[in-house]
């Protein structure tokens, strides 16, 4: 006498077994390290593709942000602030120089030393690349709260110290 009762608790055990064999594993959680790398990424395909229609560069966007921060830089010190070589900052320099974004003059205190400064159209052309890029930065930040924003950017502050030290 076959039990029907027996069958489907067979039956039952089975496709319990098959089912946990099936479930896919629990996702650990990302490493920090590839969130950010990935959120880098992101950031910088969308940016670039936010500043093509002004005919502006990440690196340009980059350089004219710096030397808004920081005043007169030599092109060393722009690549170095700006993530690239002191070859690309000087490629980047001559098209924005050429652009009217940027002058090109002599150090005062270094004879060998040029100073790239920001002109009042370089300004121009940086108010026009944040007011495109913030869409895409308030998006990122989608509902987050001032506070939430003010303790992510300190933090990030202090990845990047902590790794230049």
């Amino acid at each position: 006498m076959k039990s029907t009762h027996g069958t489907k608790s067979t039956r039952g055990t089975k496709n319990t077994a098959r089912s946990a064999a099936e479930k896919p594993k629990a996702r650990s959680p990302q490493r920090l390290t590839y969130v950010i790398g990935n959120l880098d990424r992101l950031l910088r395909r969308q940016m670039t593709e936010a500043l093509a229609p002004l005919g502006i560069t990440l690196a340009q966007y980059t350089a004219l942000s710096v030397l808004e921060a920081r005043g007169a830089l030599s092109n060393a010190q722009l690549a170095v602030r700006s993530f690239i070589t002191p070859q690309s900052a000087n490629e980047v320099m001559s098209a924005m120089a050429s652009r009217g974004f940027v002058t090109r003059e002599g150090d005062p205190n270094h004879g060998r030393v040029i100073l790239l400064s920001l002109t009042d159209a370089g300004s121009a052309m940086l108010r026009e690349c944040e007011q495109v890029l913030r869409p895409l930065e308030r998006r990122m930040l989608g509902d987050l709260s001032a506070e939430d924003v003010a303790q992510i950017q300190r933090t990030m502050e202090t990845f990047a110290r902590n790794l230049r030290d």
